[in-house]
């Protein structure tokens, strides 16, 4: 039997016990936890139902773990290896794959796996398809619950900017300094971005943006529409970019109210709920302002986990600010999808250490 803890219905979870684990194909591995991290998808997917009804699914996208079985054609992995499980292991023979959109790899959003239509990491063991295009090998000088930041935190918040197509010198605003927000910020960051205004409501959350990943304005959305602080602040020209890692169904259209005419919105938050998105018509130039609208699921794989664990091994990105709560023991994964859900004081991103 394995222990895990599920979703046991939309509004339920807890801890089961299940006998069902995806067999361990020729190209696969099954892998044992080393380090977890809940995600607030977890909670659209639990509480909101924004992938629909789930019964009995094991929770969790985000895990360092070690190698317990391995397929037979696996090359570049072994028994022993620790290893990073993205969130998004897609099919890479898929048709999807090979024009570029692995991500929806046999289905729209089908290469998010875990903890949508398969049981997630949040157990005792879990499965990954594809292993030598999905794992990565735990660079030396990383600790698990660091590089557990990559497997969703830092891939999106990169995607965003990169979705954004950020140039050396523009002005960047990015809407929610979560931990995809903050991460949002460092990659606008490290693409050259001259001025980034974070929208949120937490002081702290944005002095860690300012200290740790380029941050040069906040924008406290509590004292008014932040289109208009951000139009005020840019002596009404808008910013080139905006990118979007939290906020409702009319952020997107706020969104449109405060780029410059050409400019792009990177969407990565996950809309669990609600029907339909408003962009107001004038917002977006009565429908001619050249304003693009792009919403992406991160990539995975190897390859892209590989890159941005370089990134910790040179010290170029630091993901130890954004990890406020750090758990130790398997018991302890329920604790910390209650802190995402509850957002204790000065919380930005819980993480379990089980090894």
């Amino acid at each position: 039997m394995i222990k895990g803890f599920a979703m046991l219905k939309i509004g339920s979870v807890g801890w089961i016990e299940k006998d069902s684990i995806t067999p361990c194909g020729p190209l696969d591995a099954i892998c044992r936890p080393l380090a977890v991290a809940p995600c607030t998808s977890d909670l659209h997917t639990c509480y909101e139902g924004g992938i629909g009804e789930r019964h009995n699914m094991f929770l969790g996208h985000e895990a360092v773990g070690e190698i317990i079985e391995v397929g037979s054609l696996v090359k570049d992995f072994k028994i022993g290896d620790k290893v990073i499980a993205p969130a998004i292991t897609p099919d890479w023979n898929a048709t999807e794959s090979q024009r570029g959109f692995a991500q929806h790899s046999n289905g729209a959003l089908s290469g998010w796996k875990f903890s949508n239509f398969k049981d997630g990491v949040f157990a005792e063991k879990f499965h990954v398809n594809d292993a030598d295009g999905n794992l990565a090998h735990l660079p030396k000088g990383v600790s698990p619950i660091e590089a557990v930041m990559l497997c969703d935190m830092v891939t999106t918040g990169f995607h965003c900017a990169e979705n954004a197509e950020i140039k050396p010198g523009e002005t960047v605003a990015v809407i929610g300094l979560g931990p995809v927000g903050l991460m949002a910020c460092a990659g606008a960051n490290a693409m050259g971005a001259s001025e980034i205004y974070g929208i949120d409501c937490i002081d702290f959350r944005a002095n860690v943006a300012k200290d740790y990943y380029g941050l040069t304005h906040y924008v406290n959305f509590t004292d008014g529409p932040f289109p208009k602080q951000i139009l005020e602040l840019t002596n009404n020209r808008g910013v080139d970019k905006v990118l979007i890692a939290g906020g409702g169904l009319t952020t997107i259209g706020e969104a449109c109210e405060c780029i410059v005419n050409g400019g792009i919105v990177s969407n990565v938050n996950y809309l669990g709920s609600g029907e339909s998105i408003t962009i107001p018509r004038l917002a977006w130039n009565v429908g001619m302002g050249h304003k693009t609208i792009k919403g992406g699921l991160t990539p995975g794989g190897r390859y892209r986990m590989e890159k941005l664990a370089r990134l910790l091994q040179t010290k170029k990105l630091d993901v130890n600010p954004i990890i406020t709560h750090k758990l130790d023991g398997f018991d302890k994964i329920e604790e910390s999808l209650a802190m995402m859900k509850d957002k204790p004081k000065n919380l930005i991103k819980p993480a379990v250490n089980i090894n």
